[in-house]
């Protein structure tokens, strides 16, 4: 059965649908759209821009994350008394399954992916949506209608503060820490997007770090609303259940404790959760040693994109690790993450368009470092300096897009470099000054 419009936007459909942005988010729309057979009109800054003129040809538009509230489009939609609804809102408002919805600065991808595992093991109908890759829209598209059907959907901080339809039973709240402020105002902005997607859950299961943050931003979490568990994340004892799975240590274990706390409440069997526990595997780019070569480590952490990320990734090594860094800035305190992770550095190899400033704040710091330029530079700045024993770790710490398509590409492009060292032979040699420029 198709999806059926809710009764409001049905005259607004009778004019075509202004899709804002021609990416995944906006080929979901258009998928969703022709499922309900709408008619759209696609603007996007490459190709198709939308004038004043256009913008009144319109009654709805939905636009992609990528749109911050005050985007000139938006603001010209709206001035021409066109309704605007962000991807992520439109698809709920399509959808007739169950939601459970998951954010937090770092770890959500992959409790996504484990709820949606863990579920569909269980013998249920879960989709994976949202943020994670496949448009919540695209999934509203391709759903039979039935209410029995669960979307697992990664929300991010892009999406949450825009919403006013979307709906989930529960949402969990892997943790909180310093991300995107190239596009919210400040931390207490970020928090407050996130919290715009707390008052649409009816429960929230929250992590150690939310709950740690100062008063002044558990209030407005508490003003938001809705019932939450704060869940204790941090400092567990093993659990022999979880032994030789991923979540048998940090960070990963963070998220299994809270997929168990929503499970629970569900009242699902808690050793179904466990069994699927032990048959998950991690995606790609998340913290996987990829190769060894004459004794050093090489690990391929491309999905962290923030400085938490990157702390969480040190803190697995028991000694200083040959790090490469740097990518596209999103804002954040540079000098207070440096200071964090100084101790956990032998020498960092930077990369991208951070590299310059990552390099003043490592001397500052009075960390060893290079400035590569480019990621194979890197790589095989780091296979000289290494010696048996060592680990060479690329945990970026920033956006990818100023020299990739995205994390993944970063990621695929290192493991291709690595690839090539132990055909090529590459010896370990020591670095003759402790900051050189190649």
């Amino acid at each position: 059965m198709p999806p059926v419009a809710p009764k409001f936007l049905e005259a607004l459909l009778t004019r075509p649908v202004a899709v804002l942005g021609d990416g995944v988010s906006g080929k979901g729309v258009l998928a969703l759209l022709a499922r309900i057979g709408a008619d759209a009109t696609v603007y996007d800054a490459r190709a198709a821009q939308l004038t004043p003129e256009a913008a009144g040809r319109h009654l709805l538009a939905v636009f992609s994350p990528g749109f911050p509230p005050d985007h000139p489009w938006l603001v010209r939609v709206r001035s021409a008394g066109v309704m605007d609804i962000g991807e992520l809102d439109f698809a709920s408002l399509f959808w007739r399954g169950r939601v459970v919805a998951v954010t937090g600065t770092n770890g959500k991808t992959t409790l996504v992916e484990f709820l949606t595992h863990a579920l569909q093991a269980a013998g249920h109908t879960a989709r994976a949506a949202g943020n994670i890759g496949t448009p919540f829209s695209r999934v509203a598209a391709e759903s039979d209608g039935s209410p029995s059907e669960i979307a697992v959907c990664e929300v991010s901080s892009f999406q949450a503060e825009t919403l006013r339809f979307f709906r989930a039973e529960a949402l969990l709240w892997t943790n909180f820490a310093e991300d995107h402020l190239e596009r919210h105002a400040s931390m207490e902005a970020y928090f407050r997007a996130k919290c715009a997607l707390a008052t649409r859950a009816a429960r929230v299961f929250a992590g150690s770090s939310v709950r740690k943050l100062g008063p002044e931003f558990l209030r407005i979490l508490q003003n938001s609303g809705p019932r939450a568990s704060w869940i204790e994340t941090a400092g567990l004892p093993p659990d022999p259940r979880l032994a030789g799975t991923v979540f048998e240590s940090y960070p990963q274990r963070e998220n299994f404790v809270l997929a168990a706390s929503w499970w629970k409440a569900a009242n699902l069997d808690p050793e179904s959760l466990a069994r699927a526990a032990r048959s998950f595997r991690l995606g790609r780019h998340r913290l996987a040693r990829v190769a060894e070569l004459r004794g050093v480590g090489y690990w391929n952490d491309s999905k962290a994109t923030n400085f938490h990320a990157v702390e969480a990734a040190l803190g697995r090594f028991a000694s200083p690790v040959l790090l490469i860094a740097g990518g596209k800035p999103k804002g954040g305190d540079l000098a207070g993450f440096v200071a964090r992770i100084a101790p956990k550095v032998r020498h960092a190899f930077l990369i991208g368009e951070t590299g310059p400033a990552l390099a003043a704040a490592l001397a500052s710091a009075g960390v060893a470092h290079t400035a590569s330029g480019t990621i194979e530079s890197a790589v095989r700045g780091a296979a000289k300096a290494a010696r048996a024993g060592d680990q060479v770790l690329l945990s970026p710490g920033f956006a990818s897009f100023d020299q990739f398509r995205g994390y993944a590409d970063r990621g695929e492009q290192f493991e291709a470099i690595v690839g090539t060292l132990g055909v090529e032979g590459t010896t370990a040699e020591p670095i003759p000054n402790p900051v050189q420029t190649t």
